[in-house]
C-alpha cells in the first residue's frame, strides 16, 4: 500500500484510541495500588498494622494479576465467537463492576471488597490486554502497524504515570476520610466508560469477518479502514492475501482441533516465542520498579512518603515520553529484533551500575536526599528510557504480528496469560526479594537483562514491514511458492477473471482489473526470507 499519513488511517487510529483506554487501565490499575496502601489514612481505615503493610500491598497488587490471568485465557473463545469489538465492550463492563466494588469499600465493607473488586477488574483487564492488541493489529496497515500497535505501551505508561500523580495529589490534598482510596479507585470508571461507549462506533476487524465467511462485510470494512473504495487495487490485493491465508489454514488444519493451534506446522515456534518473550519481559525488573516505585525509591534513599511518590511520578512521566518517542519515530525504523537486543544490553548495564552504587553508598535516612541516592534515581530514569525503547512496547507488537488469523485470538490470549502469570509472581515476591537481597536485587535483574533478554532477541526473525499474512511464510507454515499461487488465485477471483476460483471474494461483485503484475512481484520480494532470519522448518 502506498505510504499514507495520519488522516489516511484515521479510522484505525480511532480504534486504537478507544480500545486502548482499556490498556490505560492496565497501567493505571497496576500502578495505583502500591501508593494507596502506603497512605496512613488507608492503613488506619482498614486496620492494617505496620507489620502487615507489605503483605496487604502485595495482595492488593497481585490479586489483580490472578484475575487477569484467567481473563486472558477466557477471552479467546469469546473473541472468536463474538468478534474483537464486542469482546472488548463486554470486558470493559466487567472491569467497571470491579472498579465500583473497590470504590465503595470502607466502613463495614472491609478489604474483602477491595480484593473482590481487584479480581473482577483483573478479569476485565486480562481479557482486554489479550483482545485489544489483536483487534488493533488486524485493522492496521503493515506500513504503520508497529506504530499503531505500539500505542499499547504508550497507554500502559500513561496509566502508570497518572496513577503515581493521582496518589501524590491525594496525599497532598486529602488529609482524612475515604477519599484517600475512593478518588484513585473511582477514577478507573472514567476510561472504562470512554472505551465502552467509543467502541460502539468502531469498525469490526475485517480479518475476523473474513475468518467467519462474512467476506462482503470484511471487504467493506477493510476499504473503510484504508479510506479507499472497495475496488481499489491496494484494498483488493490486501483482501486477496487475507483470503489466501484463510484458505491455506482451512486446508492445512481440516479435521484438526484446538491441539493444532499450539503444535500445528509453524505454530509451535510462535507460542514458544510468546512464552519466552513475556517471561523475560516480566523478569526485566521494570514491573518490580513500576508496581512498587514508592517503596523502591524509599529503599534507595527517598525516605519520606511525599518524596518517594513525587520521584515515582517523575519516573512515570519519563516512561511516557520515552515510549512516545520510540513508538512514533523509531519502531518502524529500528525494527523489532535489534530494538530488543540493544534495550536488553542497555538495561542490564544500568542495573549493574545502580547495584554497585547501592552496595558502596547505602542510603542515609535524613531530611535531605544524598547525592548517591539522587544518582541512583537518575539511573532509574535512564533505565526506563531503555525499557521503553525495546522491551516495553516491542513484545506486544511482536506477538500481535506473528500469529496466523485462525489462531491469533488463542496466541494473544496465551501471550497475555503468560504475561499476567509472571506479573502475579513478580508482584507477589518483589518486596520480599528487595528486602532480602538489597543491592543484589538490581544485580539479579541486570544479569537477566544481559544474559537472557539480549541473547534471546538475537534468535528472533524480523517482522517489520511484513503483512500479517506473510508471517506464515516466515515461520514455515506455508512455502513462498504456495502462498504466491494462492494469492494469484484470490486476486483473479476478486477481479472476476477466474471462473474456477472458489474464493468467496467473488461474491462481492467487484469486477475491476486485478492488481498489476508489478504489485504481485513486490509481494514476492517481501516474502523472500533468508535462512538466517526465518526459523527452519525442522525447528517448527
Amino acid at each position: 500500500m502506498a505510504k499514507a499519513g495520519f488522516f489516511q488511517n484515521i479510522h484505525v487510529y480511532f480504534i486504537a484510541f478507544t480500545a486502548y483506554w482499556g490498556i490505560f487501565l492496565f497501567g493505571y490499575d497496576t500502578g495505583i495500588a502500591g501508593g494507596v496502601v502506603t497512605q496512613k489514612i488507608f492503613q488506619n481505615a482498614f486496620n492494617v498494622s505496620k507489620s502487615q503493610v507489605n503483605t496487604v500491598s502485595s495482595n492488593v497488587v497481585s490479586v489483580l494479576q490472578a484475575g487477569a490471568f484467567f481473563g486472558a485465557l477466557g477471552s479467546a473463545p469469546i473473541s472468536s465467537w463474538l468478534g474483537r469489538r464486542w469482546c472488548n465492550i463486554i470486558f470493559s463492563v466487567v472491569f467497571a463492576i470491579g472498579a465500583i466494588l473497590q470504590t465503595v469499600a470502607g466502613g463495614s465493607r472491609g478489604l474483602g471488597y477491595i480484593y473482590a473488586g481487584r479480581v473482577i477488574s483483573g478479569l476485565g483487564i486480562g481479557a482486554i490486554s489479550a483482545v485489544a492488541p489483536a483487534y488493533v493489529a488486524e485493522c492496521s496497515p503493515k506500513e504503520v502497524r508497529g506504530r499503531i500497535t505500539g500505542m499499547f505501551q504508550v497507554l500502559v505508561a500513561t496509566g502508570v504515570m497518572i496513577s503515581y500523580f493521582v496518589n501524590y495529589g491525594v496525599s497532598l490534598h486529602v488529609k482524612s476520610g475515604p477519599g484517600i482510596w475512593r478518588i484513585p479507585f473511582g477514577f478507573q470508571l472514567v476510561p472504562a466508560g470512554i472505551m465502552c461507549f467509543g467502541l460502539l462506533f468502531a469498525t469490526e476487524s475485517p480479518r475476523w469477518l473474513a475468518q467467519k465467511g462474512r467476506t462482503v462485510e470484511a471487504l467493506n470494512n477493510l476499504a473503510r479502514l484504508r479510506r479507499l473504495p472497495p475496488d481499489h487495487e491496494d484494498v483488493r490485493l490486501e483482501m486477496a492475501e487475507i483470503e489466501a491465508s484463510i484458505e491455506e489454514e482451512l486446508a492445512a488444519r481440516q479435521g484438526l482441533g484446538l491441539k493444532e493451534a499450539f503444535i500445528g506446522k509453524g505454530n509451535g515456534i510462535r507460542f514458544a516465542i510468546a512464552f519466552g518473550i513475556f517471561t523475560l519481559q516480566q523478569w526485566s525488573g521494570q514491573n518490580s520498579v513500576g508496581y512498587y516505585a514508592p517503596q523502591i525509591f524509599q529503599a534507595i534513599g527517598y525516605s519520606s512518603t511525599s518524596a518517594s511518590l513525587l520521584a515515582s511520578g517523575v519516573y512515570g512521566a519519563v516512561k511516557v515520553v520515552a515510549t512516545l518517542i520510540f513508538v512514533y519515530f523509531l519502531v518502524e525504523r529500528a525494527g523489532r529484533k535489534w530494538s530488543l537486543v540493544l534495550s536488553g544490553l542497555w538495561m542490564g548495564i544500568l542495573f549493574f551500575m545502580i547495584g554497585a552504587i547501592l552496595k558502596t553508598h547505602p542510603p542515609i535516612v535524613g531530611p535531605s536526599v544524598s547525592k548517591p541516592s539522587q544518582a541512583m534515581a537518575g539511573l532509574l530514569y535512564i533505565y526506563v528510557v531503555a525499557y521503553s525503547w525495546g522491551w516495553g512496547p516491542v513484545p506486544w507488537i511482536y506477538c500481535a504480528d506473528i500469529f496466523p488469523n485462525r489462531t491469533r485470538h488463542y496466541g494473544l490470549a496465551f501471550a497475555s496469560a503468560v504475561q499476567w502469570f509472571w506479573n502475579f509472581v513478580v508482584s507477589k515476591e518483589t518486596l520480599t526479594i528487595e528486602t532480602n537481597l538489597q543491592w543484589k536485587f538490581f544485580m539479579m535483574f541486570a544479569t537477566i537483562n544481559v544474559g537472557g533478554m539480549a541473547v534471546f532477541s538475537l534468535f528472533l526473525p524480523e517482522t517489520k514491514g511484513r503483512s500479517l499474512e506473510e508471517m506464515d511464510v516466515i515461520f514455515g507454515a506455508v512455502s513462498r511458492e504456495a502462498r504466491l499461487a494462492d494469492i494469484n488465485k484470490a486476486v483473479n477471483a476478486l477481479g472476476g477473471h477466474d471462473d474456477a476460483a472458489t474464493s468467496t471474494i467473488s461474491s462481492t461483485g467487484v469486477h475491476s482489473h486485478p492488481p498489476s503484475e508489478e504489485r504481485v512481484r513486490s509481494f514476492d520480494k517481501r516474502i523472500l526470507v533468508d535462512e538466517h532470519t526465518a526459523p527452519p522448518d525442522e525447528k517448527v
